[in-house]
């Protein structure tokens, strides 16, 4: 594997990036390079600008308009013309890519890419592993191609719905969604790191994410959490979103709550770590680095389409609670967590059954396996 492998991410949001980072790092330690590439670098320019900017625009808007889409295109039993189009001309326009990476074996982490490299194996490469990983807690259609050679999920449900689509089950690995080994590392001493990034030792904290964009009702759950039982030092990480930043440092100054604006940080398992409850959006890689960290999850109001399936699975597990009706939620919500212990033990008990610490070790695993066959 001396050519290395090349990871295709596509920019909408932070967190395809984040797992193929991850399952980069775990190859790295195996001495096999890496490079993330996004992909809609190579689409159609008009296409990567409707459908990267578009979705972002969408989901801040109108996110009823996304939701009916991705409904709309779950249900449909062909790949529409204009996905399969876009596909094979943006195969075309990595070919150079190819040409001068030569990998060894190509990664996807987002949908649009697996589609991409499925036409590119069709029409040019058929021998080159390509491996799927599935970064939320259901499967969409777009992800689903015979000739994808492996694909890395986060539950059993997701395997059986590829197979009763046709997908080889063999190819199929239940081996979670890949984060950051530093999430699991849970620290001996709490207290210690809480006073290492200037937190109280011993009072309630409770963590507010929206992504790495900063969508959902952030500034809302700031003035929420200001109405909880106890006094709850808040700490809200808006990510790359500096107008949110400002709404939500003005909501504190406004009703003198305790609040800690941070926008992108690199550390984000310290401050789960710290946290004694986090209320975010149902992102899969950030619930999954939540359950991997052991933080009771309270999650927020989701988008319509993944999100709103990854909430309704964690909540279903006994996973995380819902926080999605309004301010009235939220405290109910935090305020379970923190003033009933069985309730948090009840959390991070079904959290456990369901991490995957080590999804980003397996993953590499999958890809060293699938490399080796291919020769």
């Amino acid at each position: 594997m001396s050519k290395g492998v090349l990871f295709l991410s596509a920019r909408v949001g932070e967190g395809h990036r984040a797992a193929a980072d991850a399952v980069r790092i775990r190859l790295a330690a195996r001495g096999i390079r890496g490079e993330v590439v996004d992909s809609y670098r190579y689409a159609a320019s008009l296409f990567s600008k409707v459908v990267s900017d578009g979705y972002i625009g969408m989901v801040r808007t109108i996110p009823q308009l996304y939701g009916f889409i991705y409904d709309r295109a779950e249900r449909a039993t062909a790949a529409g013309g204009f996905r399969a189009w876009a596909s094979e001309f943006t195969a075309r326009n990595i070919r150079g890519l190819m040409a001068r990476l030569q990998p060894s074996a190509v990664v996807c982490t987002h949908a649009f890419p697996c589609g991409v490299m499925a036409a590119y194996k069709r029409l040019y490469d058929p021998s080159l592993p390509v491996i799927g990983i599935v970064t939320d807690f259901v499967v969409h259609p777009f992800w689903m191609y015979k000739n994808v050679d492996a694909y890395a999920v986060a539950t059993p449900e997701i395997r059986a719905t590829m197979v009763g689509r046709g997908i080889d089950a063999a190819r199929i690995g239940v081996d979670g969604i890949p984060v950051d080994s530093r999430f699991g590392a849970v620290p001996a001493d709490r207290g210690a790191l809480r006073e290492t990034m200037g937190l109280p030792r011993d009072g309630a904290v409770a963590l507010v994410m929206g992504g790495g964009l900063g969508l959902g009702p952030v500034a809302k759950t700031v003035r929420a959490l200001a109405r909880t039982t106890r006094p709850v030092t808040q700490v809200v990480i808006v990510g790359k979103n500096a107008k949110l930043e400002r709404r939500v440092a003005e909501e504190a100054k406004r009703n003198g709550a305790d609040v800690r604006v941070l926008g992108f940080v690199e550390n984000v398992f310290d401050w789960m770590h710290a946290a004694d409850v986090l209320i975010t959006k149902p992102g899969g890689l950030t619930t999954s680095e939540a359950l991997a960290a052991g933080v009771p999850l309270a999650l927020l109001r989701p988008l319509p389409g993944q999100e709103e399936r990854n909430a309704r699975y964690l909540v279903s597990r006994g996973a995380a609670l819902r926080a999605a009706r309004g301010d009235g939620d939220i405290c109910r919500a935090v305020d379970a967590v923190l003033g009933d212990a069985e309730v948090a033990a009840r959390l991070r008990t079904a959290a456990a059954a369901l991490a995957h610490p080590d999804a980003a070790d397996r993953i590499a695993e999958r890809i060293v396996q699938a490399v080796g066959a291919a020769r």
